[in-house]
């Protein structure tokens, strides 16, 4: 077997193993991880990053905690990923200058750009960039540059956000941990000031997210509803909830889920 599969064979055991961890125990630490895994920190955090965007963990400061039951969502998602992008692709014209934040959801954005002609765009996250660049029609790329952020994946700081307000733009794209229906989208992540930047700089704040993530309230409000014009989210969001969305003013884009709206 070659290096390459081994050490994805391992990467594939040590996640599932931290898993049964979380499991079993509610929340662990990257360094109690990092001692039972006799590996880095850095390692550590990557795979609680990855495992995050698969729906399965929250990272908090220092480790992660276990999603409540019924909240964790797993590859199956991949697919509704792909129907939001598809809906927010139709959002953008031509010559747009658009912000793509970090995350799992808004890099499924990224393919779906390829027949958008003389796009310009801003992001903090370097797999977002090496998919740009990666597009047949070439999109112009700007990075925010700034401090590089383990735990997000994304560039995050002063000089990230100086640089995004030397700009205007079309429309954000961005995800979200979760939305409190009173408040906003909500994350238990402290670096928040780069999403509100980057909300500032745009006409239209375009918010991506599973209906399971809605109503999920969080210690941190990221983007409170006055900064949020759109949400693209699937058809099993409630009737409460899409009351709350008209309440708010916020434009309501429903995506059919890949498995029914009952399944």
């Amino acid at each position: 077997m070659s290096a390459s599969k081994t050490s994805a064979r391992n990467t594939g055991a040590r996640r599932e193993a931290i898993i049964a961890l979380l499991e079993e125990q509610g929340d662990v630490s990257v360094e109690s991880l990092a001692k039972a895994f006799d590996t880095s920190e850095v390692t550590i955090r990557k795979d609680l990053s990855q495992l995050e965007q698969e729906g399965i963990l929250i990272r908090r400061y220092g480790g992660a905690a276990l999603l409540p039951r019924g909240q964790a969502h797993d590859l199956a998602t991949c697919p509704l990923k792909l129907k939001l992008a598809e809906a927010a692709r139709d959002r953008i014209k031509d010559h747009a200058r658009i912000v793509i934040d970090s995350g799992s959801t808004t890099s499924t954005l990224i393919p779906q750009l390829k027949s958008v002609m003389g796009l310009v765009v801003m992001t903090n996250s370097l797999e977002v960039a090496t998919q740009l660049r990666e597009l047949p029609n070439r999109p112009s790329l700007l990075m925010t540059g700034g401090t590089w952020d383990e735990r997000s994946l994304s560039f995050q700081g002063v000089t990230a956000e100086q640089t995004l307000r030397a700009y205007d733009f079309d429309q954000l794209f961005i995800g979200a941990d979760g939305i409190d229906l009173e408040r906003g989208t909500t994350t238990f992540n402290e670096l928040l000031s780069l999403s509100q930047v980057m909300a500032q700089v745009s006409r239209e704040v375009v918010v991506m997210v599973e209906s399971d993530k809605i109503g999920r309230r969080m210690p941190n409000l990221e983007l409170g509803f006055d900064e949020i014009d759109v949400v693209i989210t699937d058809d099993r969001l409630d009737a409460a909830s899409r009351e709350a969305f008209t309440k708010h003013n916020v434009e309501l884009v429903v995506v059919e889920h890949p498995s029914g709206a009952d399944g």
